[in-house]
Order: structure tokens, then C-alpha cells, then sequence
């Protein structure tokens, strides 16, 4: 080939590269909007779009989960096994998620908020499927509790993630509507699984229930990342390097001036390039594997992580040495412990004391899912006035279920225990506010490590509560010494942190003023809290 020929043929090389560049280019490839309509996009626009699915996947995949209460008698006349192992099933969906939080929300930054979605869709409406062919309850706790309560970790994660993402101002509203889709899900997945239970019995209920949670896939579509996920950035760079090492940036440019006078066939000779990129792209990462495992790579990352690690420990043992943040901590651990087992045995509590013949119309399940929906609108409103302080708000509603569930066992009608359920149920909406105060006591820059420690000790209650519930019936054969055991560690968790975040322990340290909460469109911060 001549040298006017094989010039030629590298000027076409380079036009492809850089047609196969701009169509390529992972912004395009992830939806992402360019910065000019990523402003316009924040406080309306498509993010009420986006609050709409979000909300329908909430709705979708918290729904069973929330009035699991209504499974639970169901699962116990199948398997005969006792109250307390069989309650293992309920505690894991919702402790799982809580736990395995700080997994989820790396998960929502590395891949976005749409995949994850999708995984998550999967996971839930596989899980309940599985669950529906459980021959044991050992079985049932693993599709149901850890598979179900993964997939409700993810989808929380990533709907909260891509709504704080699209909102700024009207952040609060936004979430409020989103969040409060678990508790309308809730209510009314707990009389349409007693029509399925009617009609199909157990095992086609969970598998109708599944295949309606497989809409949570649906709800993935229209989530337009406003912000590029880690991998993506990744793909970019690697992209870069490669187009590089192809051609200096001096003969891009000269080919960008002269790239009108371009020769036919460019769309066949693109492909080649867009090839050749891949190929340079796999040679880079091996070579840079290969780089990665010399000593002095090794010794030099082990000293970063190391110090990541190091820093990490510092700041967490210094939020454990403020004495409001860890009462905070062992209050949520009371709270969860005592509080949740309500929502799982509540229907049980019922049938067992004869106050009811199988199961209402509008369970006591729907009822606490529904107040509690009121409850998260009603505390968040309330958290934004002024003069109202937010930890004596949150201790206050503590020590309100705390009495609640004291009275419980003397209620001995149905009616009773309807309104019962229903303040339980308003005072759990205090999980909505749990934010706001750990940013109170911490501060919004140690917001997303210190509200994951939280939700560890919220979790772990979560997990322990139901069974050790359950564990009191099988011993005494009745609900009474659980419900007054329950009562007693929710009291004594909001007595204690008010009494401990009172101003008198502050005496000669100076007043620390209420801060200005302006939330920021950071997506690491608020992955972190989903």
C-alpha cells in the first residue's frame, strides 16, 4: 500500500474512532443527562416521574414482607413447629435489609440505581416463589427471610438513592411519598393475601404474590441516572487510555479539523476500530494486572487501605465516646427488640385469646401498616418546626409504645386491640425522623457512618425480637409475659435517652446550636442512609 494510501486509511481509522466515541460515550450509554438538564431535572420535571416508581416499587416489594403477621398463623398450622422458630422468618426479612445496608448502598454506587433495581425485582419475586415449595421452616427462612430480605435492602437502597438524586428542595416531600409506599403496601397486601389464602391456600398466595412483585423490574425503567454510576466511569476511562494509546492527541485534533473530508466506507472500517479499542483495552488491563501484582503495587495499596481502615476506626470510636449517640444506639436496639414483634404476632395475639374467628376484614396488620404511614408523614412535619426538638419528639414517641404495648395483654376485646395496634403503629413512624435526629446529635458530615452504625443495632434488634417473643409463648403459653418483656425494654430505651440528652450533662461545654440541615445532592452520603 502506498504512503498516501495507508494515510488515508488512518485518518479514516481516526474519524471512526472518535464517531465510535461519541456514540459510545457512557453517558449516552446510561441515560445520563447532561449538566445543564441535570439542573432543570432536580425538584420537578421527571423526578416526580421518578418518586411515582419508586413508590410502586416500594409498594410492590415491601408488601408481603409488611404484613408477613398474616402469613405467620398459616405457617404455623402447615409446619407445627413452635412460635418461636417458625418467627425467625418474619425477623430475617426485615433485619437482613437493615444490616446488610452498607453492602446495598455500595452496590447502588458502583452499578446505579436501575440495575440494582432490577436484581433486587428478581430477588423478591424469587424469594417468595421458592418459598411457596418451602417443605420446612428451615427452608422458608432462607427464601424467605435472607433471599426476600436482600431484594427489600437493594430496592430501598436504590429508590432512595435515584429520588434524593432528583430532588433538592422538595427532598423532604419526595421521600416522604416514596417511603410511605412499605406502609401502604402493607395495608393493602395484608386483606388481599387473606383473599388468596381463601382461594388458593398458602402456597398459591406466595406465588401470586411473587409473580406481582416481578412489576418491581418494570419500575427500573424510567430511572434515568442522573449522576454515572463507579463502573461506568470505569468503562470511561478504560476507554480513554485505549483511544490514546491508539492515537496522540495531537493527530485526534489535526483529524477532528479535516474531518469532513473523510473517505467511503467509514461505518465498516468504525466496526474495525471500535474493535481495535477492545483489543487495546484488554491488553491495557492486563498489563495493568500485571503491574498490580509487583511488590511495591501491593505494599502501596495495603498501606492506603490501611489507612482508610485506620481512619475509619478513629471516627467510629470517637461517635461511640458521645453519650447521646450512644444511647441513641442502644435505645433504637430496645426499640426495634420490643416494637416489631407487634407487626408479626399481633394477628396470633388475637386468635389465641378467642377474640376473633380467623381473620378480619382489615387485619391489625393493615392497621399499624397504615398508621405507621401517618406517623412517618405526621413526626416529619413536626421535626421541621422550630421550637419542637427532635430527640425529645423521638423519645417521647419511644415511650408512647413503650405504654402501648404494656397494655396490650389487659386489652381483652378486639376493638382494644385495634386501637392499640393503631398507636404502635403511628410511634413506629418515628423510623422516618431517625435521620434527622442522628444528624442532630453527629452532624451532617458523619451522617452516613454513624446512621449505618444505627441500623446495625436496628437490625440486630429487628432479628432478636420475634423470636425471643415467640420463645416467651412457647414457655408460658401465652402472649402476656411477652408483651409485658417488649413493653418494659421499649420503655426503658426512651426514658433513658431522654433523661441522658437532656442540657444539664453540658454544663461546661459550650451549647451546640440546632444545625441548618441543607441536604445535598452528594448520592454517597444518602446511599449510605437508604
Amino acid at each position: 500500500m502506498t504512503p498516501r494510501g495507508i494515510s488515508g486509511t488512518l485518518c479514516t481509522l481516526q474519524v471512526s474512532v472518535i464517531a465510535v466515541e461519541t456514540l459510545l460515550r457512557p453517558s449516552i450509554l446510561t441515560g445520563r443527562m447532561s449538566p445543564q438538564s441535570s439542573t432543570k431535572a432536580l425538584d420537578g420535571g421527571w423526578g416526580w416521574v421518578i418518586v411515582v416508581v419508586s413508590f410502586m416499587a416500594q409498594f410492590l416489594a415491601y408488601g408481603s414482607p409488611q404484613s408477613v403477621g398474616v402469613l405467620y398463623p398459616e405457617w404455623l398450622e402447615a409446619f407445627q413447629e413452635g412460635k418461636g422458630m417458625t418467627a425467625w422468618v418474619g425477623s430475617l426479612v426485615s433485619g437482613v435489609g437493615l444490616i446488610a445496608s452498607p453492602i446495598c448502598s455500595a452496590c447502588v454506587m458502583n452499578f446505579g440505581a436501575r440495575p440494582v433495581t432490577i436484581f433486587s425485582g428478581v430477588m423478591v419475586a424469587g424469594g417468595l416463589m421458592l418459598s411457596a415449595f418451602a417443605p420446612n421452616v428451615e427452608f422458608l427462612i432462607f427464601s424467605y427471610g435472607i433471599v426476600v430480605g436482600l431484594g427489600l435492602g437493594l430496592v430501598y437502597a436504590a429508590t432512595v438513592t435515584i429520588t434524593c438524586q432528583y430532588f433538592d428542595k422538595r427532598r423532604g416531600l419526595a421521600l416522604g411519598i416514596v417511603t410511605t409506599g412499605t406502609s401502604v403496601g402493607g395495608f393493602i397486601y395484608a386483606t388481599g393475601q387473606n383473599e388468596l389464602i381463601e382461594l388458593f391456600g398458602i402456597d398459591g398466595c406466595l406465588l401470586i404474590i411473587g409473580a406481582l412483585s416481578l412489576n418491581v423490574i418494570a419500575c427500573a425503567g424510567p430511572m434515568r441516572p442522573l449522576q454515572q454510576p463507579g463502573y461506568y466511569l470505569k468503562q470511561k476511562a478504560a476507554y480513554e487510555k485505549a483511544e490514546e494509546q491508539l492515537f496522540p492527541p495531537s493527530e485526534k485534533l489535526a483529524v477532528a479539523k479535516d474531518s469532513i473530508k473523510t473517505a467511503p466506507g467509514t461505518a465498516e472500517k468504525g466496526a474495525a476500530a471500535n474493535d481495535l479499542l477492545i483489543t487495546m483495552e484488554t491488553k491495557d488491563s492486563l498489563a495493568y494486572e500485571k503491574s498490580f501484582l509487583s511488590g511495591l503495587a501491593l505494599v502501596k495499596i495495603i498501606k492506603e487501605k490501611q489507612k482508610a481502615y485506620s481512619t475509619y476506626f478513629h471516627s467510629t470510636a470517637e461517635f461511640l465516646h458521645d453519650r447521646v449517640f450512644v444511647s441513641f444506639c442502644v435505645t433504637l436496639f430496645l426499640f426495634s427488640l420490643g416494637a416489631f414483634p407487634p407487626v408479626l404476632f399481633m394477628e396470633d395475639v388475637a386468635q389465641s385469646e378467642g377474640l376473633i374467628d380467623g381473620v378480619s376484614v382489615i387485619p391489625l396488620v393493615s392497621i399499624v401498616a397504615i398508621t405507621t404511614g401517618v406517623g412517618k408523614l405526621v413526626l416529619g412535619i413536626l421535626t421541621d418546626i422550630r421550637w419542637i426538638n427532635s430527640l425529645y419528639l423521638y423519645a417521647f414517641t419511644v415511650f408512647g409504645t413503650g405504654v402501648a404495648l404494656l397494655v396490650i395483654p389487659v386489652a381483652k376485646n378486639y376493638v382494644g386491640l385495634q386501637i392499640l395496634s393503631g398507636i404502635v403503629g403511628f410511634f413506629s413512624g418515628n423510623w422516618a425522623i431517625t435521620p434527622y435526629v442522628t444528624t442532630k446529635i453527629i452532624g451532617i458530615e458523619g451522617l452516613t457512618q454513624a446512621y449505618g452504625i444505627l441500623m446495625f443495632f436496628g437490625g440486630f434488634g429487628i432479628m432478636l425480637g420475634p423470636p425471643v417473643v415467640g420463645w416467651f409463648y412457647d414457655w408460658t403459653l401465652s402472649y402476656d409475659l411477652a408483651f409485658y418483656f417488649s413493653g418494659t425494654c421499649v420503655l426503658l430505651g426512651g426514658i433513658s435517652f431522654f433523661l441522658l440528652a437532656l442540657p444539664c450533662w453540658d454544663k461546661n461545654k459550650k451549647e451546640n446550636p440546632r444545625p441548618d440541615i441543607e441536604y445535598t445532592s452528594s448520592c454517597d452520603k444518602i446511599a449510605s442512609v437508604a
